[in-house]
């Protein structure tokens, strides 16, 4: 059985190595890196998940905005990376993390929190709620596939912008 913790009672060099097993170690020069790019994880949505003091599980999520072409800014939450050690796949640790900063980006308090986005695989992140129906104007500062730029709440944007860091 797993418990999770905020990320920050992790070590952080736990946290980037399991990053590393669960995406490689060029994670660093994916698109959805530009997108956070000089920004800091929400502590309140970023989960650690320990099996017998072991990191086997991890989630951060960022503040992000869609800049509008027609104007104006809105306030976003970006989920992810969502990892999970290799050997612990399977077991609903992504699920139970997903789950998790889902329910907290749901009280109110959390400057976005009604609006996520992710870059992830439709057939996996459907089950929380995440499609492509909000997105498909959106651009973001690199490369992606459109089918995985996903997004869920009743404030995702529905129009044409630039996804980038929140300040």
């Amino acid at each position: 059985m797993f418990d999770l913790v905020p990320l920050a009672d992790a070590p952080a060099d736990a946290v980037e190595a399991l990053l590393d097993a669960a995406f490689g170690a060029d994670r660093h020069g994916r698109t959805a890196y530009r997108v956070r790019e000089g920004t800091a994880p929400i502590a309140e949505l970023s989960f650690a998940a320990l099996e017998a003091g072991a990191l086997v599980g991890s989630i951060q999520c960022w503040p992000v905005e869609l800049v509008c072409d027609a104007g104006g800014r809105v306030p976003m939450v970006m989920v992810g990376p969502v990892a999970v050690s290799p050997a612990r796949q399977n077991v609903g640790i992504g699920r139970a993390l997903m789950r998790r900063a889902i329910e907290i980006a749901g009280t109110g308090r959390i400057a976005g929190g009604d609006a996520l986005m992710l870059i992830g695989d439709p057939e996996y992140y459907a089950q929380f709620g995440f499609d492509d129906a909000a997105t498909g104007a959106w651009r973001l500062p690199g490369p992606f596939e459109a089918r995985r730029l996903l997004a869920r709440g009743g404030a995702a944007p529905d129009r044409a912008g630039m996804v980038g860091p929140r300040a």
